[in-house]
Parts: C-alpha cells; sequence; structure tokens
C-alpha cells in the first residue's frame, strides 16, 4: 500500500503555480470581447461599430459570420456539442438577452472591453416570455415532445387508483428558482493555430467535445484540433459542453494569426450560459395507516428556451428513493425566451428531493411516525421500476448511523418544541438522497519506465474534486509503488480522447479503465508490490506502453468507436442487464432560527454517504462538505432573480448573488459505508460528486418545520417568509 498525500495537486494548487485555461500568455496574444443584446428577443436592424473600429489598439470587429465559414455545433442532448444549438453571429435573430451581437478583437483587454461597449444596436422587438406562467410561455409534455426512451416518464402500477384509496394522502407543491452554478474560474481560454492545427487552453469539463464540436464548426478535421485542460477551476455543470465563443475565436485568430484570449466577465457567464432552469414539482403521496407508502405521484414543469428542449429527468430518481409498488410521473417543458438551460450540481434530484422527501415527512407527521423509522420502513432490495436488485443499497445502513452521530434519539418530536437557553427555535430534520449510477466508455493509456515511474493518460477532467488523486492512489495500490512515482494526465485530447465528466460518472469510468492493467503488460502476479524498475528492463526496453479500453456493463464495445472517439455521449446506467445502481445518502440537520430576527442558522450537518469503495477518502470527504454547502445555499441563499421587463437576470454578479460563506458553515461530520459495489465495475466505486447534495435542502426544510410548525414550498426559504412563524 502506497503513503498517499491529500491530494497529488496540492503543493501547486496552493503555490499558484497550477495553470488554468486563461492563465495562458502566449507571444503576441490579442484580446476578444463580445458586444451583447440588450433586448430578451426580436430581430437586429443594425449595429454601429464606427467607435469601437476607431478607438486605438482595436483590431477587428465582427458583428456576422459567413455559413460557409462558421456553423451550429448542435444541442449536446441531441447528438450536438454544444451547450445549446444557436451560435450567436450567424443572423439577425436575437433569442435571449445578453446573446452577443458583436466579437471585438484589441492588443489589451482594457482596448476590448472598452470597443465592446462603444457598439450599439437598433432592434425590432417581439413580446417575450421569462417564467414558467407567463404570457406566451408554451408548455410541452416531454414523452411526446421527445420522444425517446431515456427521456420518457416513469410509470409503475395504478398510482391515480392507489393514490385515491389510500387512507393517509398527502399533497406537495414546490417551486424550485433559477440558479447559476457560478464557478470560481469564468468562462474563457486562448485559441491559437500552430499551421493548420488548431490549439485550443480552455477549461472545460468535456475537452472531446469541445475538439469534435469545433471540427463540425470549422469544417476541419477533428485531427486538426488539440484541446489542452489539465485543471479546471470548478465546473458544476456550466463547462459540460462547446461554449459558443470558441468557434468565433478560432475564426478571429486565423484571420489576425494571432492567439486571441478571451474571459466572459462574470455576468455574462450569467447570460451566456446554461443555469438551472426554474422548475415547479407537485407529489401526491398515498399511505396506508402505519405509514407504508403505496403511491407516489410525481409532476414537473420546468423551464427550457425557445430553440432546445433541455430534458427533465426528475422522475427518474424520485420513483428509486422508496420501495412504492405505484408510481405515475409527468414531466412537461415549458419554453420561454432564455439561452438554453442546462446541468448544474445534482440538477434534476435536488429540488425532486426537496419536494418528494418534504412529502414523506408530511406522511411521517400524519401517522404519528418517527421520520427516520417511516424511512427505513419504506427501504427495498429491488428497484420498483424495473424489478430488478440494486448493485448495492445501504440506504438503511447511512440512516442508521447518521441517526446515531446525530443524537436523533434525543429529538422531541413535537413542533416548536425544542429551543435553546436565548429561546432560539430548534429543529431537526432528516432526508435521503439518490443518484443513478452511471459510467462510461473509457480508453487509457498507460506507460512504466525503468525509472520506475508510471504515466496514465485517460478521459477525464481535473475539476477540484480529486480525480487525478484518486488514480494515482488506484494506480500506486495496484502495483505497490510510492504514488510519487504516477503521473496522471487528464482533459488533454492529445494523450487520450476524452469524454464529459459530470453526472458522478469520472470517476467510475477512469479507474475501470487503468486498474490493473499494467500487470499484464510487464507480466507479474497479479497481487503484491511490483519492483518496476526491474520489471520494465525484463521486457528488453526501457519503456513499456499498453492502451486499455473499458466500456461500461452493457455496453457494445463499438460504442468506443462510434460514440467516445468522436466527442459523443457514451454513458450507460442506471439500468444495467442484471441490475440498477444508485449511490446514496442520509442527511441530518439542526437549524436554529433566532426568535427576535427570524435569521436561520445551520450549526450542525451529519451526512452519510453509499458510494461503494471511497477511491480517495480525504476529497471524498471534501465533496460532501461541499455538496452540503451547496445545499445551504440552494435552500437559504441562492436565487437568480429575472429581470420580468427586459429579460436576463438582476443580480448577475457575486456581491449580489448570496452563497454561503465562511460565517454560515459549521460544523459538517461525514461518514461513508464504504462497501464495494463490484457488480458495477472491477474497482467497487460509484458516483459521489452529485449524490452529496441531493437532500440537503429536503433535510433542512423538514429541520424548518420541526422548529417552526411551517411548511415552506418556495426555495429559497428567506427571512421574510419565516418571520411569520415565529
Amino acid at each position: 500500500m502506497s503513503t498517499a498525500p491529500a491530494r497529488v495537486d496540492a503543493r501547486a494548487k496552493v503555490t499558484g503555480a497550477l495553470r488554468y485555461g486563461a492563465d495562458r500568455a502566449p507571444e503576441s496574444v490579442a484580446y476578444a470581447a463580445f458586444a451583447v443584446a440588450t433586448i430578451a428577443r426580436g430581430r437586429i436592424t443594425g449595429v454601429d461599430t464606427e467607435a469601437a473600429l476607431n478607438l486605438p489598439g482595436v483590431r477587428l470587429v465582427i458583428t456576422r459570420f459567413d455559413p460557409d465559414e462558421l456553423t451550429s455545433p448542435g444541442f449536446i442532448m441531441t447528438g450536438g456539442y454544444g451547450f445549446q444549438s444557436l451560435q450567436p453571429l450567424l443572423d439577425d435573430r436575437i433569442a435571449y438577452r445578453g446573446q452577443p451581437i458583436a466579437l471585438v478583437v484589441a492588443d489589451t483587454p482594457l482596448a476590448a472591453t472598452e470597443a465592446a461597449e462603444l457598439i450599439t444596436a437598433a432592434y425590432e422587438p417581439e413580446p417575450a416570455a421569462f417564467t414558467l406562467d407567463a404570457p406566451g410561455a408554451e408548455t410541452l409534455v416531454q414523452a411526446q415532445a421527445i420522444p425517446i426512451p431515456m427521456f420518457a416518464d416513469t410509470a409503475v402500477g395504478d398510482a391515480d387508483a392507489a393514490f385515491a384509496a389510500a387512507p393517509v394522502q398527502v399533497d406537495v407543491e414546490v417551486s424550485g428558482p433559477n440558479q447559476h452554478q457560478v464557478p470560481m474560474e469564468l468562462i474563457g481560454g486562448v485559441v491559437e493555430w500552430h499551421g493548420d492545427t488548431l490549439v485550443v487552453h480552455e477549461g472545460t469539463q468535456n475537452s472531446g467535445a469541445v475538439q469534435n464540436g469545433l471540427a463540425r464548426q470549422l469544417g476541419i478535421s477533428p485531427d486538426r484540433v488539440q484541446v489542452i485542460s489539465p485543471s479546471v477551476g470548478g465546473g458544476f455543470g456550466q463547462k459540460n459542453s462547446l461554449q459558443p465563443h470558441i468557434g468565433p475565436l478560432a475564426i478571429a485568430a486565423r484571420r489576425l494569426g494571432r492567439p486571441v484570449k478571451l474571459v466572459l466577465t462574470r455576468p455574462q457567464t450569467f447570460h451566456q450560459a446554461s443555469f438551472r432552469p426554474a422548475s415547479r414539482q407537485r407529489v401526491r403521496l398515498g399511505a396506508d395507516s402505519s405509514g407504508r407508502l403505496v403511491a407516489a405521484i410525481h409532476e414537473i414543469d420546468q423551464q427550457t428556451s425557445r430553440h432546445d428542449l433541455f430534458p427533465a429527468m426528475y422522475t427518474e430518481v424520485s420513483s428509486r428513493f422508496y420501495g412504492i409498488g405505484a408510481f405515475r410521473g409527468l414531466q412537461r417543458l415549458v419554453r420561454t425566451d432564455v439561452q438554453t438551460p442546462g446541468y448544474m450540481r445534482a440538477p434534476f434530484e435536488h429540488i425532486a428531493a426537496y419536494a418528494m422527501e418534504s412529502a414523506v415527512d408530511e406522511i411521517a407527521y400524519a401517522t404519528g411516525r418517527d421520520p427516520v423509522e417511516l424511512r427505513l420502513a419504506n427501504d427495498t432490495a429491488v428497484d420498483p421500476v424495473s424489478g430488478l436488485p440494486f448493485s448495492s443499497r445501504h440506504v438503511a445502513e447511512c440512516l442508521r448511523r447518521g441517526a446515531e452521530r446525530f443524537g436523533w434519539a434525543e429529538r422531541s418530536p413535537r413542533p416548536r418544541s425544542m429551543r435553546g437557553p436565548d429561546g432560539t427555535l430548534i429543529g431537526w430534520g432528516v432526508a435521503i438522497g439518490a443518484y443513478p449510477g452511471s459510467a462510461a466508455a473509457a480508453i487509457a493509456r498507460m506507460s512504466a519506465h525503468d525509472t520506475g515511474t508510471v504515466e496514465v493518460a485517460v478521459a477525464g477532467h481535473e475539476m477540484g474534486q480529486g480525480i487525478r488523486t484518486a488514480i494515482a492512489r488506484l494506480v500506486a495500490d495496484d502495483l505497490g509503488i510510492e504514488i510519487a512515482a504516477v503521473k496522471v494526465g487528464v482533459g488533454d485530447t492529445r494523450s487520450a480522447p476524452q469524454h464529459l465528466t459530470a453526472g458522478s460518472w469520472g470517476t467510475a469510468t477512469a479507474l475501470p479503465a487503468v486498474h490493473a492493467a499494467l500487470r499484464d503488460r510487464l507480466g507479474v502476479p497479479r497481487t503484491g508490490p511490483v519492483d518496476m524498475r526491474a520489471a520494465v528492463a525484463a521486457t528488453g526496453g526501457s519503456r513499456i506502453e499498453i492502451e486499455a479500453t473499458s466500456v461500461a456493463r452493457g455496453q457494445p464495445a463499438d460504442v468506443v468507436v462510434d460514440r467516445l472517439r468522436k466527442g459523443l455521449l457514451a454513458i450507460a446506467g442506471p439500468e444495467y442487464p442484471e441490475f440498477v445502481t444508485f449511490s446514496h445518502i442520509a442527511h441530518f440537520v439542526e437549524v436554529r432560527i433566532e426568535a427576535a430576527t427570524g435569521r436561520v442558522r445551520v450549526p450542525r450537518v451529519v451526512s452519510v454517504a453509499d458510494c461503494g469503495r471511497v477511491a480517495s477518502p480525504v476529497t471524498a470527504a471534501s465533496q460532501v462538505r461541499g455538496g452540503v454547502i451547496w445545499g445551504i445555499g440552494a435552500t437559504l441563499r441562492e436565487q437568480s432573480l429575472v429581470d420580468p421587463r427586459y429579460g436576463g437576470f438582476l443580480n448577475p454578479t457575486m456581491e449580489e448573488y448570496p452563497i454561503p460563506v465562511s460565517a454560515d458553515v459549521h460544523r459538517i461530520d461525514v461518514d461513508f459505508i464504504d462497501e464495494p459495489d463490484l457488480l458495477l465495475n472491477p474497482v467497487g466505486v460509484k458516483g459521489l460528486g452529485e449524490v452529496c447534495m441531493v437532500g440537503v435542502s429536503a433535510a433542512i426544510g423538514n429541520a424548518l418545520f420541526h422548529a417552526t410548525g411551517a411548511r415552506f414550498r418556495r426555495l429559497p426559504v428567506r427571512i421574510e417568509d419565516v418571520l411569520p412563524h415565529l
């Protein structure tokens, strides 16, 4: 077993040696900025660029690209590569406020920014809709609009009849707001041509899509595009596909014969990238008098754009929380005048869990059952949707261990019955979370040297979650060598085909591809430490190389050629031929509400996760704490406020978009079941990064009810919502 540091890149991170996409500053680099639309929908009738062109240092102002030099990359969810199908600067149509209408390139960032602000446009505006209930918003039934099995509604048994016959019924409607990912690293990068080869340094979760999408947009071979993204300063879904600025930058760089850098401003990331769409969830639960759940109906309205249908997948997880034999889901998409929404940590599961687990808490109170006891009574080892067994499911152990660590037995069940010495209302709440267990095809390229070092290049992106550390630990532990001898490369299309890293499948995809592959090539025993120098020397050379390919259970081998190498999604799960896989978690939360002000504090959280084998304990615990903190923000702070007059968002800065700060975060205890799931893959890992946020909001909401006796149906829960119930 190796002696492993907490993170293999820890020193580089804290000393600032780690470099990100936009950190690159090649010789003669030029700087780009966008001028953007000030209407939400309509047509451009003219653009005045004269003042911008006359500004010293300005080299290019582009208002339109010809269709033969730039095309749409296609929407990632319909076989394309972009976060949306709409590519700005191709015609005179405006689809959303903040859409780019001109690209400026100058010698300095200041000149580019000033020139972009000098550009004005004339428009023919059209009526626009920005919210779910706005006049002009168009509602579609997803199963009819997107007739693809992956996006179908979940239905088991006759849920309506079972609900109508249930002696205990609850009906919960929850509103989820627009939210933005706001990673520390802004969207941006550097684009340059090396002869006929386009080189892109960009912070991305999907360098394979950037490579192949740019090739499609520019009409060149993917072999002529290199995307280098070894480190990403946070993504959380915002950077999971090709961004619409990269193609224009490539053309500008070719016209100028210079590298071009662009970094979007924070407000532009709110208006030119994906976000969590607004949604409305209605959950109806039926139970018998003992609290056994017999029926669930989950209906959703989710915002999307006019030009793309961003598919909803809420019922995939809500139908698997418990062993409910009758379930009906209905998902509707509401077309509005925004850029295409997208994935944001626990994109559907976070708000679905708030609705479902709030309803379960109501059932517990209605039947007089302890909320933990009721959840244990409704646990299941068999997937209620497919009838297949779960590859592993340790929800009960998560609940029992979490309850013990939290001290749940000391809870007074009656709402408003717990107070601090200063009169503070105290509430305790619990909720579970689940997230699909997915995996993707991957190719790992490895080399071992007679110096004793091992190099690994594999699909994956290091976004701060610790995937590089997890891979290095696996190789070091497999071979019995020091972790310092393992060098890991990710996010680089030059070294291995790159797949999207998202949805908690990054580690579960990368690790099986590298697992123990070198042992076969070296001809050493399957277990025990390896003398790498001697083993390599025994092959007669100074270096050996191997390429290992892995696919998820049930995937055909040709998925590697047909999808992975083309930069397309190549995922499987959560349903596999013999089983179903989910990661699970239980959260226990204490809230304290100041009696005079209504301010809500979350002083204590206990979270216990079932994510299979814990590949990197320190970074895994960090992931859970980050998810809990985000859950606190999503419940009590975060909302992207929509401008009802002109579209766009009113609070697109870190000053005005409130996220939790150090004073908001107190004690977060994390534990893991740490039982390998060897049915899913030979390493036994399941996903963690997404599930750790699922259920946090519900646990807080349930704790707020315990403290106040009131249910809160709209997120975020603000002071003015709480004050009437003190």
